[in-house]
Protein backbone atom coordinates (compact mmCIF):
# COMPACT_ATOMS: atom_id res chain seq x y z
CA UNK A 1 0.00 0.00 0.00
CA UNK A 2 0.95 3.53 -0.24
CA UNK A 3 1.98 6.31 2.36
CA UNK A 4 3.97 9.43 2.80
CA UNK A 5 6.38 9.07 5.66
CA UNK A 6 8.39 12.28 6.25
CA UNK A 7 6.84 13.78 3.27
CA UNK A 8 7.74 11.36 1.13
CA UNK A 9 5.60 8.81 -0.96
CA UNK A 10 6.42 5.11 0.21
CA UNK A 11 5.50 2.03 -0.64
CA UNK A 12 4.97 -0.53 2.22
CA UNK A 13 3.31 -4.10 3.14
CA UNK A 14 -0.02 -4.23 3.17
CA UNK A 15 -2.29 -4.73 6.67
CA UNK A 16 0.96 -3.48 8.39
CA UNK A 17 0.59 -1.43 12.72
CA UNK A 18 3.05 1.61 13.28
CA UNK A 19 5.50 -1.51 15.02
CA UNK A 20 5.07 -3.92 12.09
CA UNK A 21 6.21 -0.36 10.28
CA UNK A 22 8.99 0.56 12.58
CA UNK A 23 10.58 -3.17 11.61
CA UNK A 24 10.30 -3.04 8.08
CA UNK A 25 11.70 0.56 7.91
CA UNK A 26 14.54 -0.90 10.76
CA UNK A 27 13.60 1.34 13.07
CA UNK A 28 14.08 0.71 16.53
CA UNK A 29 11.17 2.11 18.17
CA UNK A 30 12.05 2.45 21.29
CA UNK A 31 13.65 5.91 21.03
CA UNK A 32 10.97 7.45 18.21
CA UNK A 33 7.88 9.16 18.06
CA UNK A 34 5.46 8.24 15.13
CA UNK A 35 2.62 11.01 14.15
CA UNK A 36 -0.09 9.40 11.94
CA UNK A 37 -2.50 11.70 9.99
CA UNK A 38 -1.41 15.11 12.53
CA UNK A 39 -1.68 12.73 15.75
CA UNK A 40 0.62 11.62 17.63
CA UNK A 41 0.11 7.61 18.50
CA UNK A 42 1.50 7.08 22.24
CA UNK A 43 3.86 3.85 22.25
CA UNK A 44 1.32 1.69 24.08
CA UNK A 45 -1.16 1.48 21.08
CA UNK A 46 2.14 1.20 18.20
CA UNK A 47 1.22 -3.08 18.34
CA UNK A 48 -2.52 -1.83 17.52
CA UNK A 49 -2.53 1.53 15.57
CA UNK A 50 -3.39 0.30 11.91
CA UNK A 51 -1.36 2.17 8.46
CA UNK A 52 -4.07 2.60 6.40
CA UNK A 53 -3.68 3.48 2.42
CA UNK A 54 -3.04 6.91 2.00
CA UNK A 55 -1.73 7.65 5.58
CA UNK A 56 0.48 9.97 7.03
CA UNK A 57 3.11 9.29 8.71
CA UNK A 58 6.10 11.44 10.50
CA UNK A 59 9.03 9.15 12.41
CA UNK A 60 11.64 11.34 14.89
CA UNK A 61 13.63 9.91 16.43
CA UNK A 62 15.50 11.30 19.71
CA UNK A 63 19.27 11.07 19.85
CA UNK A 64 22.31 13.28 20.17
CA UNK A 65 25.15 14.38 18.14
CA UNK A 66 26.21 12.11 15.22
CA UNK A 67 27.02 13.13 11.45
CA UNK A 68 23.44 14.08 9.66
CA UNK A 69 21.75 12.23 13.02
CA UNK A 70 23.31 9.07 11.74
CA UNK A 71 19.77 8.49 10.41
CA UNK A 72 18.19 8.10 6.37
CA UNK A 73 18.27 11.12 4.73
CA UNK A 74 14.02 11.20 5.34
CA UNK A 75 14.68 10.74 9.20
CA UNK A 76 17.39 13.38 9.41
CA UNK A 77 14.79 15.90 7.36
CA UNK A 78 12.68 15.50 10.10
CA UNK A 79 14.60 16.12 13.02
CA UNK A 80 15.60 19.20 11.67
CA UNK A 81 11.75 19.98 10.75
CA UNK A 82 11.06 18.80 14.65
CA UNK A 83 13.52 21.96 15.38
CA UNK A 84 16.71 19.37 16.63
CA UNK A 85 20.12 20.19 16.45
CA UNK A 86 23.37 18.20 17.01
CA UNK A 87 23.75 17.45 20.31
CA UNK A 88 20.18 18.51 21.39
CA UNK A 89 17.91 16.60 22.81
CA UNK A 90 14.59 16.77 19.94
CA UNK A 91 11.64 17.91 20.48
CA UNK A 92 8.08 17.62 19.12
CA UNK A 93 6.27 20.57 18.55
CA UNK A 94 2.29 19.76 19.21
Amino acid sequence: MNIKLNGEKREVPDSVTVLGLLGFLEIKHGRVAVERNEQIVKKDAYGTTAIEEGDSLEVVSFMAGGSDFGLRPALARALVTAGCRRNEECRIKT
